[in-house]
């Protein structure tokens, strides 16, 4: 592999950031200096992501009872929610992308993302009737739409060359912690007898807080606006169209987690363990991706989410046939492996790929043609699930992670190249 595509060298325009590449900043390279030598802006867009996905994860596994059994609607209205809800964030990712590379800003579009992301949290707490929650869940999702692209695309220009992988896997890693402590939350204030509602609304208040330490903790990175009219196009980089073609066909198999969740129910656990399970999930994704990261930043990110997608084929193969509750809890284990060596590590690709005028719009493209992937796989796994079982859900799924990790080694010698002579 050559250096080039290991990562030490950077795309002209790909980072705003100034200085000498990791390796020169610090002398030795270890992890811990190297964290130290990261801008400010990635920490405290780490602490942004810490308190607003607790926020969120206080709510997720509370939210499917809260509609059916507090507000009594039937499970058709879940769906429909959840539906609704999940489209809008996906809809909206790159149109705001876009949007913020015209402007040439981004911390608008995050501060406006995450306020709105804690007031729809307010709202899912005093619905009385599910058409309230409905659109406490629409702005909810609403917010995680118009912040995402531009708060990538920012994190990415607060980065030095060769930093990429180091810093995407610390704001995968401050994400996922809040992620994993939220559900804790939810599950102590349950067990301490507190009301639906009111723990709901305790959700609202580090969802709010993510807001003042924007403020407080991160800085714009301003760039020229790009007055250029509208239109969908794909950026010119072969690694980003390589990663993106991977991506769709892995999403076509990549269905909602809830399908996990209802094999962790199936196999006997009850909902007390179901969240320990996704916790310990959440643990393990928070523990992985800043090693994976830094590691993506001298192998390359284009061979880390190969080596992901594989591990999902594994983990979905391993779902189909298991029938114990150990062997649930260790695949939920190696589930964290797999999204820790994708998430973050594929945004750090698009960002070194991509020149720094339209990497909000590369990002918000991935990730909203992801999500409509997704949206696609869990109809096509709902399916499955009812007409041949469960097993036929993780089996295409496998089958679809294989075929893209298999799509993305035919273009790893394209990606080399491209990222070497850029």
């Amino acid at each position: 592999m050559t250096p080039q595509e290991s990562g030490s060298p950077s795309a002209p325009g790909t980072s705003s950031a100034s200085g000498p590449a990791a390796n020169e900043l610090v002398p030795g390279g270890g992890v811990g200096a190297r964290l130290r030598a990261l801008d400010p802006n990635v920490r405290g867009m780490g602490w942004v992501s810490f308190v607003a996905d607790l926020s969120s994860e206080i709510v997720y596994p509370l939210f499917p009872i809260f509609i059916t059994t507090i507000l009594g609607a039937p499970v058709a209205v879940l769906g429909l929610i959840e539906g609704v809800a999940e489209g809008t964030a996906t809809v909206l990712r790159y149109p705001f992308g876009v949007l913020s590379d015209r402007l040439g800003r981004r911390r608008p579009f995050v501060f406006a993302g995450y306020g709105l992301s804690g007031l729809g949290k307010l709202l899912i707490a005093v619905a009385g009737v599910w058409g309230v929650a409905l659109a406490g869940r629409v702005i909810d999702r609403t917010g995680k739409g118009i912040r995402t692209a531009p708060r990538d695309a920012l994190l990415g220009a607060s980065v030095a060359p060769g930093q990429h992988g180091l810093a995407f896997g610390l704001h995968r890693t401050m994400d996922t912690m809040g992620a994993a402590v939220g559900p804790l939350i939810a599950l102590a204030g349950l067990e301490l007898g507190l009301p639906f509602r009111w723990v709901l609304g305790l959700a609202a208040v580090p969802g709010l807080l993510s807001v003042v330490v924007i403020w407080a903790a991160v800085r714009e990175r301003p760039q020229a606006p790009e007055p250029a009219a509208f239109r969908l196009r794909l950026p010119a980089s072969p690694a980003f169209r390589w990663l993106l073609a991977g991506s769709l066909v892995f999403g076509v198999g990549n269905s909602t987690d809830m399908f996990i969740l209802l094999k962790a129910k199936d196999v006997g656990l009850g909902a007390s363990g179901v969240i320990l399970v996704y916790v310990l999930y959440n643990l393990v994704y928070a523990a992985a991706s800043l090693p994976l990261g830094g590691l993506s930043d001298r192998i390359g990110q284009f061979p880390l989410v190969i080596a992901g997608y594989v591990v999902f084929a594994a983990v979905y193969l391993g779902f189909a046939v298991t029938g114990s509750i150990a062997g649930v809890a260790a695949l939920f284990a190696f589930y964290g492996l797999y999204i820790a060596a994708t998430e973050g590590t594929s945004k750090a690709l698009i960002s070194r790929a991509t020149p720094l005028r339209e990497r909000a719009s590369a990002i918000g493209l991935q990730a909203t043609l992801s999500g409509v992937a997704t949206l696609l796989a869990s109809s096509v796994g709902g399916v499955l699930w009812s007409a041949a079982g469960p097993w036929a859900t993780f089996a295409f799924g496998a089958v679809c992670a294989l075929a893209a990790a298999v799509l993305m080694m035919l273009g790893r010698g394209a990606v080399r190249r491209s990222l070497a002579a850029a």
